[in-house]
């Protein structure tokens, strides 16, 4: 099964809230999420990637979340729905911001090669998790907590207090498990080379 398929398994097995058809709609027939890459040159640089971290986010958050420590010690329990909700859509803000294009490297030769790239360019500059939220907001209710592992999924957003980082993984613990997922998902199962 492609990532496109194991994403619309999860997401329609799990994902049933008020507004989940609205969005899954968006997702398949007015965006660009099952064809954007996840980055422009790091994890997930290719057509699909974005659909494929989100998966692989979405299995590292199960894993994370079936250790013993995490259940019994933490008690860490979250709902199907919620997991799958902010692991499967965390980075719904790069829709529309990768515009395939070329550029050049030197080859093995020495000689100068155009190769196949993405630009950036985000036409709704609104920051990188909060664009997430903003979007996913626009479809359904999102709980607090979903909407802080959302927001925070990255451990850091723009020139903000630091502290706001900290209290946040703190008081909501979903945000710290999502983004432990995200970074294993980014640098270890979608690493370079």
């Amino acid at each position: 099964m492609d990532g496109r398929e194991t994403f619309l398994q999860i997401y329609r097995d799990n994902i049933h809230r008020e507004g989940a058809d609205a969005l899954l709609d968006y997702l398949e027939h007015k965006s660009d999420f099952f064809t954007a890459p996840a980055s422009a040159r790091f994890h997930g640089a290719y057509a699909g990637g974005l659909c494929q971290h989100s998966v692989n986010v979405y299995q590292c958050l199960n894993a994370y979340l079936e250790r013993e420590r995490v259940r019994e010690l933490y008690g860490l329990e979250y709902t199907p729905e919620s997991v799958a909700l902010v692991a499967l859509l965390h980075d719904v803000c790069k829709i529309g911001c990768y515009q395939a294009g070329t550029r050049n490297i030197k080859g093995p030769d020495g000689k100068w090669q155009s190769v196949p790239t993405f630009y950036y360019e985000d036409k709704l500059p609104y920051g990188h998790g909060e664009k997430s939220v903003y979007i996913l907001s626009g479809f359904l209710r999102l709980t607090r907590e979903e909407a802080m592992a959302i927001r925070w999924h990255m451990g850091f957003s723009g020139d903000e207090d630091k502290r706001l980082v900290g209290q946040a993984m703190q008081q909501y613990p979903l945000a710290f498990a999502l983004s432990v997922a995200d970074m294993e998902a980014t640098y270890f199962l979608e690493k370079e080379g």
